[in-house]
């Protein structure tokens, strides 16, 4: 399925100048994060013309057009815009004239204008369209901020995940999404999640009933979106099966393609969940700043035996 995003909320994120406003964007939608400047077209050249993009004229191709006689700009520009573009953005304290207008009108192509420099504009919408567009998948789980890293915890239901992010937030961290996680792959490294509108703010408490961490705890306590750093699976405590008690190699689960470290830890009465994830945050924080308490370990542990040879 081909990811798409609204032209007239790209506009409002964007802050954009509508200039015409005649024309229905409703139905029109944007499916590529890459954006064109069309040099190339205003001056005659349409054999890779990638016209689904979204088109910013800076300054540059705005002087190049304004010193063409007017019959010259108005066969290319009109050659440009009847190519089945969905919008035109004007950069740089730049803004098309009435014959400009009066052509995107005939085509029925939005135009825009905004202030911004053309390339710190590109950086912006290129970024934002990159995020919108992302490939995405609805996953069982909580997100959780806790310390900075994005705590992604995973388990069968009723294992108590909604009890534990509530004992987190309760704790000072913030709450991003209970039960349902939206998490759209943004780059090759990176994996960010956000909860559905309709449950945004919320957890489900068996024998509660629904509670909004926003109104109850302050809008500190709750955050829209956050990358995802670390997965934590809970599942039942098992005699039998074998758990990692040093933590010397780190285990992954694949998201969309990516690597998230991923811990299993085992739910058995007495054990004080908020506390472990917390932990495991600070933990998994300090590898990446390049400290590894079980290497250290390991590392004392070889000395001592060397020592005692």
């Amino acid at each position: 399925m081909i990811s798409k995003v609204p032209l007239s909320k790209m506009a409002e994120a964007m802050r954009l100048t509508y200039l015409t406003p005649e024309i229905d964007m409703s139905d029109i939608q944007i499916t590529t994060p890459e954006i064109n400047r069309p040099a190339l077209q205003l001056a005659g050249y349409y054999e890779h013309f990638a016209n689904e993009r979204v088109q910013i004229i800076g300054y540059v191709e705005y002087t190049y057009i304004m010193q063409m006689s007017r019959e010259e700009r108005l066969n290319s520009y009109e050659k440009f815009i009847s190519s089945e573009i969905p919008c035109v953005i004007f950069t740089t304290l730049t803004e098309p004239n009435e014959d400009m207008l009066e052509i995107a009108r005939r085509y029925k192509v939005p135009t825009f204008v905004t202030e911004r420099s053309t390339s710190g504009f590109m950086a912006e919408i290129i970024r934002w369209l990159g995020v919108e567009l992302a490939p995405s998948i609805s996953i069982h789980g909580v997100l959780v901020d806790v310390y900075g890293e994005g705590v992604l915890i995973q388990g069968d239901s009723g294992i108590g995940k909604s009890e534990a992010a509530l004992e987190l937030v309760r704790r000072g961290h913030r709450l991003v999404s209970d039960d349902v996680v939206v998490i759209k792959k943004v780059s090759d490294v990176t994996l960010v999640g956000q909860a559905p509108d309709v449950t945004r703010h919320f957890i489900e408490l068996r024998g509660i009933g629904v509670i909004d961490v926003k109104t109850l705890y302050g809008v500190e306590h709750v955050k829209d979106t956050q990358s995802i750093d670390l997965v934590i699976n809970l599942e039942e405590w098992c005699k039998e099966k074998e758990y990692d008690r040093l933590g010397l190699d780190d285990e992954y689960t694949e998201i969309l393609g990516n690597k998230v470290v991923c811990h299993s830890l085992p739910i058995r009465p007495g054990r004080n969940l908020a506390v472990i994830v917390e932990t495991a945050a600070v933990n998994h924080r300090q590898k990446k700043m390049g400290y590894n308490a079980a290497k250290e370990l390991y590392r004392r542990v070889h000395e001592n035996l060397m020592v005692k040879k």
